[in-house]
């Protein structure tokens, strides 16, 4: 399996991971009666735990966008050089971008999403022109 693949599988259990820091942050606040419930009544997080859920619908997004790029890429056998930097730049931002985002940091949170986001964009742009 190449290295860019290799990143796809480490975001995913990011993801993953993320998912789990949200659930939790979400139980603290909403109790484990609410969750479990058809929650026809609307309530919501606040805080860190409010911001994680907002850091995970982001992060599905980002996978949603990335996986692709990365698929084509591997069945265009189109890896370089240039693709695992993209990549790398890629799975950096967007480990940096939860903490950031959980933290409340709007500056570092924008700067690592648009490093994600401009890396992603990358990936498309080596894709299209793979042999």
């Amino acid at each position: 399996m190449s290295s860019e693949l290799n990143i796809l599988a480490l975001y995913g259990l990011f993801t993953c991971l993320v998912l789990v820091m949200q659930a939790t942050g979400a139980l603290s606040q909403l109790g484990m009666g609410y969750l479990l419930s058809a929650r026809d009544e609307q309530r919501s997080a606040t805080g860190i735990a409010a911001r994680l859920d907002r850091a995970l619908a982001n992060s599905v997004t980002a996978m949603a966008l990335f996986a692709p790029a990365i698929l084509i890429l591997a069945l265009k056998d189109g890896f370089t050089g240039s693709t695992l930097t993209a990549a790398r730049v890629f799975l950096v931002a967007r480990v940096l971008y939860v903490p950031a985002y959980g933290a409340g940091i709007s500056g570092l949170r924008s700067l690592f999403w648009a490093a994600g986001f401009a890396a992603t964009a990358a990936l498309y742009v080596l894709a299209l022109l793979a042999l």
